[in-house]
């Protein structure tokens, strides 16, 4: 039996073409995690791995559907390797019941985690250059401190409610319960 294994790592993103994908190579059940690939254990993986017997295959659309850490990704490759159950990794054509399928899983995974540390150390550079250059993270100020002046002005008068001020500068009202309660 072929056992499919999807995952997304936020809310926003939609694992309708990777259990499509699965379908379509003839997984007879899907299993789909919401959660980081960071993660060594995931409720539906570990349901997936609890259905799996031997002679079964675990398969994934894409190799880091399945995990970003190479040592974790080994390791469940091992455990399936001891309980006699395949990997597939359809995008890459990795089958581990044979010796090459194996070697190329290894190959690929070193080189995701690879990747993925690369992207990690640039991001961490850029934000390093940012602070340098005088930049911190998160959003701008929905208000300028004219703005924020300006409402604290408009609500001490009396004559305005905090709706009525949201509205004339176009934000919620949070935000001016916000800056009012720093001014």
């Amino acid at each position: 039996m072929r056992i499919g294994v999807a995952r997304v790592s936020t809310r926003d993103q939609h694992p309708e073409a990777q259990q499509d994908a699965l379908r379509a190579a003839g997984c007879e059940q899907v299993f789909t995690d919401k959660a980081s690939g960071k993660l060594a254990r995931r409720p539906e993986l570990d349901k997936a791995l609890l259905v799996a017997r031997e002679g079964d295959q675990l398969v994934v659309a894409k190799l880091d559907r399945l995990g970003r850490s190479l040592e974790n990704l080994i390791e469940l490759s091992k455990e399936l390797q001891a309980r006699g159950v395949g990997l597939v990794v359809l995008d890459q054509g990795i089958d581990t019941s044979t010796a090459v399928g194996r070697m190329f899983f290894q190959i690929l995974g070193a080189i995701a985690e690879f990747e993925h540390a690369l992207m990690s150390e640039r991001t961490m550079d850029g934000l390093e250059a940012a602070r340098a250059r005088g930049r911190t993270g998160g959003q701008k100020p929905k208000l300028g401190p004219r703005q924020v002046r300006l409402a604290r002005e408009m609500y001490d008068s009396g004559d305005y409610t905090v709706q009525r001020i949201a509205d004339e500068f176009g934000v919620t009202r949070p935000t001016i319960y916000r800056h009012l309660a720093k001014a």
